[in-house]
């Protein structure tokens, strides 16, 4: 079970003058889900290398015990530290594809015609697609075989536009995932801000928010397991 993980190069918050990337629970918690499931994980992004990583992550408040674990573990630091640059992935060696969020995504992969063409080749083989928080904003382009938003009336969700508001950024962002879900014909529903939720559509799964990391990595794994089940 070979899994790759995409994170952003991104590391601007806009014009604001703040520091952005990917956010660390939602990196951690599905890198151990995968590891302790057996997977084999493969980790990039654009410029390769380290990821920036959202300094807000970081903070004493968003710690949960994927990232404390993450901080003991030299070798997922030395894997991070060292990801593979996008252009040289195949989506033929994976099996599946998850997509960490933190608002950096919404800036370089939402747009990147490598990642597109990468969850368009995952997608047409019928391999599982996830995206938690504001990574489901790398959809923002993916088109299906016959040229249709891959999310149009595909039931699915992302980081909401009250969850966004209560951060302070509505203005800040490129665009709002809720609301280009929803332009793009996606099936956009949500829970409660903060709390866990995560939906399938098929083999394209997406969580709403940071907390949605584990679930959403589940998700994929169970459809990894129902696939090897008929396969």
């Amino acid at each position: 079970m070979k899994i790759l993980m995409v994170l952003t190069s991104h590391d601007q918050l806009g014009d604001s003058g703040q520091k952005t990337g990917f956010w660390l629970e939602e990196f951690a918690a599905p890198y151990y889900a995968f590891k302790d499931a057996g997977a084999t994980v493969t980790l990039a992004s654009p410029q390769g290398g380290q990821p920036p990583l959202d300094p807000k992550s970081d903070a004493p408040d968003a710690q949960t015990e994927a990232t404390k674990r993450f901080r003991q573990d030299a070798d997922a630091q030395a894997a991070l530290a060292n990801t593979a640059r996008l252009t040289t992935i195949d989506a033929s060696d994976y099996d599946a594809v998850f997509y960490p969020g933190g608002h950096g995504p919404l800036w370089d992969l939402a747009d990147n015609a490598h990642s597109i063409a990468l969850i368009e080749a995952f997608y047409g083989a019928g391999k599982p697609v996830a995206a938690v928080c504001h990574a489901p904003g790398v959809l923002r382009h993916v088109k299906t075989p016959e040229g249709e938003f891959l999310v149009k009336n595909k039931t699915v969700t992302g980081f909401a536009n009250t969850e966004e508001a209560a951060v302070g950024l509505t203005e800040v962002v490129p665009f709002l995932v809720e609301d280009m879900l929803k332009q793009n014909g996606g099936l956009y529903s949500k829970g409660d801000d903060w709390q866990s939720y995560v939906v399938g559509d098929g083999h394209l799964i997406t969580g709403q928010n940071p907390a949605s990391s584990e679930a959403s990595a589940q998700a994929l794994l169970q459809l990894l397991s129902t696939a090897g089940a008929r396969s």
